[in-house]
């Protein structure tokens, strides 16, 4: 390793930077990441942005593009404020999952870490973007710019004819739904390429030509509640709607009697946005592990090379700490696992696990332990796993003696938590299975379906909330949602809870009951 690297082999030195600078910097990265890392990656962006222009970015999720709602400028205020007193910092960087990848770099950055941020987001979350099975499956990263720069311009055009309050109210409706409104066991259609846009505009002039509003004005049928349908003719009627459903914004476009066609295209652009998010949800550790991986493994070859300094590579490590500290569980700062942390750990300890294995690891991990190729484990994992499965099959015990983990058991006839396991030898299955179920989308979002409609008489709407673990919804923010599901659908919509193992019900919310 040398000492002092030779001044003209230096990609830069001090604190100030230039676009030749950054030019000259991001290649040698490039070499690495491609060389070393093997890494594949999309043609990278960057732009530099001011820190009002990121605020800016965070109110609208992180997008370039966005339509205009009241929401997105009360984040703004909110993140503004904090970051005015002080009270949060911003981010180095963010990075848009499109092709080519779009990389914004604050510009108050140092060049010390705006190399570090380019290794970071240009080539750690620009190859997992890319290459993860989820972001393949879910995603377009080629054709996201172009949809959202057809959303803004549509909705802006649906304000201009049908007003501000019409437009506000659907998004407010559709905004509350988001969590509901994606596909998580189907593969949703590709966005709409240029050609297809030009057919949905003029599938859009055709469904307003010929959109009947006597449906709206059709009366409520008097009726006991009671119905006189068959098993056979209730099953029929759910095969048709495809029911239960999960995606509540989906049935809602398609199959709601008062929303007029660009009131359905704005639900359709809600969903499409929610879906696209849909993959980060379920990889956090994978994809900050990963690019925090990338960052550190690049860093330090930059300085082994010689082409960064002493003094910059002292900035690196004090910028690194920061982003994978991780507080105790008995620290005041404790608010849970740092993904970064985590996600970085594990890609390490699979690297040791690879070239260094002890007899434990051998016994846990024959397939990769001692191999030598410790690139070829992590490409194959960013590549096929999100954190769930990540976690189940590479947490070593290791890792967890590391980290000191253990497992509480809280029951709610207790006062009190129970240690159930700690890291040792009959722990870690228990606490490695335990950390995966915690990552489990599944657990972590409401399980809320749309299981009937009648359409032929009052037109009510049932949905059904499989609740686990006794866990059942806030009752002011379920009601808030089935108002805006009223909002969508017109008529009066009912939610059941019932136990997710016995199918007992728990609990109903009705439209009904709160307007009575």
């Amino acid at each position: 390793m040398p000492k002092h690297a030779p001044r003209s082999d230096l990609l830069f030195s001090g604190s100030d930077w230039n676009f030749q600078t950054l030019s000259r910097t991001c290649d040698a990265i490039e070499t690495i990441a491609k060389e070393q890392l093997h890494l594949d990656v999309y043609p990278v962006q960057m732009e530099i942005i001011s820190s009002e222009q990121m605020l800016d970015a965070y109110s609208s999720i992180g997008m370039p593009l966005m339509y205009r709602h009241w929401s997105f400028g009360k984040h703004f205020l909110y993140q503004q404020l904090l970051y005015r007193k002080a009270g949060r910092g911003l981010a180095y960087e963010l990075v848009i999952n499109s092709n080519p990848c779009i990389v914004y770099l604050m510009e108050e950055n140092t060049m010390a870490l705006q190399a570090l941020v380019t290794a970071h987001a240009a080539f750690g979350h620009n190859h997992f973007f890319k290459n993860n099975y989820l972001f393949q499956q879910w995603t377009d990263a080629g054709a996201i710019l172009g949809y959202l720069d057809f959303a803004k311009s549509f909705i802006a055009r649906c304000e201009e004819r049908h007003g501000d309050a019409a437009v506000e109210s659907i998004l407010d409706a559709a905004h509350a739904l988001m969590e509901q409104g994606v596909f998580r066991y189907r593969r949703p259609p590709k966005l709409s390429s240029e050609k297809q846009r030009e057919g949905l505009r003029e599938r859009l002039e055709y469904e307003e030509r010929s959109y009947n509003d006597l449906w709206r004005t059709l009366p409520r049928t008097a009726s006991d509640g009671k119905s006189d349908e068959t098993h056979d003719s209730i099953a029929i009627r759910k095969k048709a709607l495809n029911l239960p459903e999960e995606n509540i914004l989906y049935f809602l476009e398609k199959n709601s009697l008062i929303l007029e066609p660009w009131q359905r295209e704005i639900l359709r652009i809600v969903r499409v946005i929610a879906q696209y998010f849909y993959p980060q949800r379920q990889t956090k550790v994978m994809n900050e592990g990963c690019a925090t991986f990338v960052h550190y493994t690049i860093m330090h070859a930059l300085f082994d090379r010689g082409r960064i300094s002493e003094g910059t590579m002292l900035e690196v490590l004090r910028n690194h700490s920061n982003v994978v500290f991780q507080p105790a569980f008995d620290d005041p700062r404790f608010s849970g696992i740092n993904p970064y942390a985590l996600g970085l750990d594990m890609m390490q300890d699979i690297q040791r696990i690879a070239t260094a294995p002890t007899a434990e690891d051998r016994d846990w991990f024959p397939e990769f332990a001692g191999t030598g190729d410790w690139r070829a484990t992590l490409l194959d994992a960013w590549a096929n796993h999100r954190d769930e499965f990540f976690i189940r099959q590479y947490l070593s015990p290791a890792l967890i003696r590391k980290w000191r983990m253990f497992l509480l058991s809280d029951t709610a006839e207790e006062s009190f938590y129970n240690v159930a396991s700690i890291h040792n030898e009959r722990g870690y299955e228990k606490i490695r299975a335990a950390l995966a179920q915690s990552y489990d989308i599944g657990t972590n979002y409401s399980d809320i379906q749309i299981v009937d409609v009648d359409l032929l008489g009052q037109r009510h709407l049932r949905l059904q909330h499989k609740v686990t673990d006794g866990v059942a919804l806030e009752n002011d923010n379920c009601d808030a949602t089935l108002r805006h599901i009223q909002t969508l659908w017109g008529y009066e919509v009912s939610l059941e809870g019932v136990d997710a193992q016995s199918g007992a019900a728990l609990y109903e919310r009705s439209t009904r009951q709160m307007s009575e």
